[in-house]
C-alpha cells in the first residue's frame, strides 16, 4: 500500500509572516521519518497506511493550531495498492517524458 498526502496548513489571524509557523509544521513532518518533500505550496508525505500518514498530518496541523487563532488546511490524498517510492517515481516519470 502507498499513501501520498499533499497538504498545506496556513495560520490565519497572526499577521502576514507565516513562515515560522509553517516551519514548525514541516519540522513535525521531517521528524516523522517518513519520506517527504516541501515546496512553495504543499508538503507531501508518503507512507504505507492511511493512519500512519494522516497521523503525521494531524500532528503538523496541531502544532500550527496551538500557536494560531485560526488555521486553514488543504489536503489531497493518493491512496493505492503498490510499492512505496512514488514520491520520487512520479516526478521521474514526468521528467522522462519531458526529454522526449
Amino acid at each position: 500500500m502507498s499513501v501520498l498526502v499533499a497538504f498545506s496548513v496556513t495560520p490565519l489571524g497572526g499577521g502576514p509572516d507565516v513562515g515560522e509557523l509553517v516551519a514548525a509544521a514541516v519540522r513535525v513532518v521531517r521528524a516523522s521519518g517518513l519520506p517527504n518533500r516541501t515546496d512553495a505550496m504543499f508538503t507531501t508525505v508518503e507512507g504505507e497506511t492511511w493512519e500512519e500518514v494522516m497521523g503525521v498530518v494531524q500532528a503538523a496541523v496541531a502544532v500550527v493550531q496551538s500557536r494560531s487563532p485560526r488555521t486553514s488546511t488543504v489536503i489531497k490524498v493518493d491512496w493505492r495498492d503498490g510499492p512505496l517510492g512514488r514520491l520520487d517515481s512520479k516526478v521521474t516519470s514526468v521528467e522522462r517524458h519531458l526529454q522526449d
